[in-house]
């Protein structure tokens, strides 16, 4: 397997008030090239938090996590910001698009942020808007689009760039079922490339068949990764 995340013995704890919250007990996880791996399992058993220490948005308290054989706890805060910037691509649950700037404006973030002018960028935004299904849509602010919308705004700002690695957290929560779907396709086409790996949190076990693999935690472990085939059957 060639493998694109290697996840050993990964321990989080939180802060909160004064108590200590264990968000994840001793995780391992690993993820191949090519792969799209579904996480699933009740709120607040460490779905998100682990996409998180994957992607190097939380550094983990013990452990480590290589991806693309880089561990990005042991970068320096610049190298990592590039590293994220040039290989990874987040889907959040809240969207976290930009209320002053239009979709094509938010779509293109992650091309300017790699060094591409303004001009070229919107366009590359505007088309990965329209394979999305918002082909009429590149100039709305957010705020004059529908939560689905918004979120396939998220989703085309994600994969823009092309990123190596592209996480989501539940993609599909707000859209009906052929939206859903649609985006999945588009999401499957992009994770099936050799070179790539995507990873999915969601509650939605309408799209569980999309998956190679899925991965069930509970309690800040996983108890059990299954073949979506065999898990569906």
């Amino acid at each position: 397997m060639n493998t694109a995340v290697h996840c050993r013995n990964l321990v989080k704890v939180y802060d909160t008030d004064g108590q200590k919250v264990t968000a994840l007990s001793g995780v391992n996880l690993d993820i191949a090239l090519g792969e799209l791996m579904m996480l699933v399992g009740p709120s607040g058993c460490g779905k998100t938090t682990l996409i998180s220490i994957i992607a190097g948005i939380l550094d983990q308290d013990e452990g480590a996590c290589e991806l693309f054989g880089e561990d990005l706890l042991a970068m320096r805060s610049y190298d990592k910001l590039n590293f994220r910037a040039k290989n990874i691509g987040f889907v959040f649950q809240a969207y976290n698009l930009l209320p002053s700037l239009s979709a094509a404006e938010n779509v293109s973030i992650p091309l300017i942020i790699n060094g591409m002018r303004r001009g070229p960028a919107e366009r590359k935004a505007a088309e990965m808007l329209a394979r999305v299904g918002l082909g009429e849509r590149t100039t709305s602010l957010p705020a004059q689009l529908s939560g689905g919308q918004q979120q396939r705004v998220a989703i085309a700002r994600a994969l823009v760039h092309s990123p190596r690695l592209i996480v989501c957290d539940e993609p599909t929560s707000a859209l009906d079922h052929q939206s859903g779907h649609n985006v999945m396709n588009l999401l499957k086409e992009v994770a099936l490339q050799h070179d790539r790996v995507l990873v999915i949190v969601t509650h939605d076990a309408r799209i569980f068949s999309f998956a190679d693999r899925i991965a069930e935690m509970d309690d800040g472990h996983i108890v059990s990764i299954t073949d979506a085939a065999t898990m569906l059957k």
